[in-house]
């Protein structure tokens, strides 16, 4: 079941999946739990139901959304990742959650730079946000991470969040994207050693 029409996407640990109803329960957990504080959260059974139907209707109203994030090698979920524009949203979003008992091993990170690619290189985007909430230190930390900027000029949802602006398909290849792959290719393989040195 789900949008016929979803792409598959995929880097060497990961395989992204629209969302099914068969991914509903690790979903339910996360957003009825502390870990979707920063995302309107924790939320009742009924709430996580409807956001949870939001995310697969998405697709069908604008053409894209989230992806469910797969592990390759065991089939579960580990979060998801892509893009969401819900009404009253003042641009396109690029958002990420990984469940709690999965964070800490780049999933987000490697998730979130392969939807981005995907919008940008085969969807055309020329920009995108994520509004983060500013006490959510974690999430800032991954947007500067891929590269991310924080826009003072850009409209926020609320008043309440912050807004860091992606950069561009060009800046992404460049040395930042480089830069943005070796540290994901380290989380692949904690053993990668890049050629080359250092020169910072």
């Amino acid at each position: 079941m789900g949008h016929r029409d979803i792409p598959v996407l995929e880097t060497k640990r990961l395989v992204l999946r629209g969302p099914v109803p068969e991914d509903y329960s690790a979903f339910k957990a996360t957003f009825a739990s502390y870990r979707s504080r920063f995302m309107g959260g924790p939320l009742n059974a009924y709430e996580t139901w409807m956001l949870y139907a939001a995310e697969i209707g998405h697709w069908e109203i604008r053409g894209y959304g989230m992806w469910m994030v797969h592990d390759k090698q065991t089939g579960e979920t580990v979060g998801m990742a892509g893009g969401w524009f819900p009404a009253m949203w003042p641009e396109r979003e690029i958002a990420w959650i990984i469940w709690p008992d999965k964070v800490g091993q780049g999933y987000a990170l490697e998730a979130t730079d392969r939807v981005r690619r995907f919008f940008f290189h085969d969807r055309g985007w020329e920009t995108a946000v994520s509004y983060i909430d500013p006490k959510n230190l974690d999430s800032i930390r991954l947007a500067e991470r891929l590269g991310c900027k924080k826009d003072p000029e850009a409209k926020t949802v609320d008043g309440n969040d912050a807004v860091y602006r992606h950069p561009t398909l060009a800046q992404l290849q460049s040395q930042l994207g480089h830069g943005i792959d070796m540290e994901i290719a380290h989380y692949q393989d904690p053993l990668f050693k890049p050629k080359g040195y250092a020169i910072d």
